[in-house]
């Protein structure tokens, strides 16, 4: 399928235990990317009882930037730069990992006590050629400072990048395309051409796109050019994700993201040799997959 052709990507689903789900959209294996979104994770909503939550152990990356979005709960972000920063609901973690970084991600202690619901998007971002090596960095964007607006019966944020007049905080390496759409009523939006490649996902609610339903935890791959109308039931969240095409195709493995499949053997000789680098105060991590 040609990246013009319109897609519907029906996620895969994780379960990780204790109710917790992860939906992956991207990469799909008739689109691997949207955009410079080459990974696209849905996680949660789930209830955390009291004394569990996430423990994800350091574990490196190269080539790319993470995202965080959370709608509910905490995590926890501690990297091999020093960094340390607790995420809540509509901010943003950003990392570029570049040559490499290595972090980890756990439930805040407070909420590990008491029990608590996480929901959230997890993507990454890969980074054009000339920036895949650039030196790793943490940047965090409290949901204040994100540019927002109502129009109609619809609240925007942009995550990331340039929607709607409107430009983030959050510092991108190509035109990107990430914005939160909450319907507080009944009502209709309509998403310009402003981006190439563009995707619609509809976190939770009822909507539809272009006059077609789009199941909920589903993305719809835009064909590129023209106003797309977006109906959305009161209380419905959409997000919407892409941008400029990305400058070649990339490999994914594990978690490393390289335009050279030469760069990413290097990439798990230096994480089986530790060294990448190394979350101060922690001594677990994730091992290097066998295959």
């Amino acid at each position: 399928m040609s990246a013009e052709d319109a897609l519907l990507i029906e996620p895969r689903l994780h379960d990780l235990g204790d109710g917790f789900n992860v939906r992956r959209l991207l990469p799909f294996r008739l689109r691997r990317h949207v955009g410079p979104f080459v990974f696209f994770d849905h996680m949660g909503p789930a209830a955390l009882a009291p004394g569990r939550g996430l423990d994800v152990r350091p574990h490196p990356h190269i080539g790319l930037a993470t995202v965080t979005y959370l709608y509910e709960g905490a995590i926890a972000h501690r990297d091999s730069l020093g960094s340390e920063q607790v995420i809540r609901p509509g901010d943003v973690n950003w990392m570029t990992a570049g040559r490499g970084i290595v972090h980890s991600e756990r439930t805040p202690a407070p909420e590990r006590a008491a029990g608590h619901r996480v929901h959230g998007i997890q993507t990454w971002v890969a980074l054009p050629r000339e920036h895949e090596e650039v030196e790793p960095g943490f940047f965090h964007h409290p949901g204040a400072t994100l540019p927002q607006a109502e129009r109609g019966g619809v609240r925007l944020r942009v995550i990331a990048g340039t929607a709607f007049g409107m430009e983030s905080p959050v510092r991108v390496y190509a035109p990107t395309l990430y914005v939160d759409l909450e319907f507080l009523r009944d009502d209709t939006f309509v998403l310009p051409p402003e981006h190439v490649e563009r995707a619609v996902y509809l976190v939770e609610g009822e909507a539809q796109v272009g006059g077609t339903s789009l199941p909920a935890t589903h993305m719809q791959v835009l064909a590129p050019g023209g106003d797309v109308e977006i109906a959305a039931r009161a209380g419905s969240r959409v997000l919407l994700c892409g941008g400029a095409p990305l400058d070649g195709e990339r490999t994914i493995w594990w978690n490393f993201v390289s335009s050279s499949k030469e760069r990413i053997e290097r990439a798990k000789a230096d994480w089986l040799a530790q060294r990448i680098g190394q979350v101060p105060g922690e001594t677990e991590f994730i091992p290097l997959p066998e295959h």
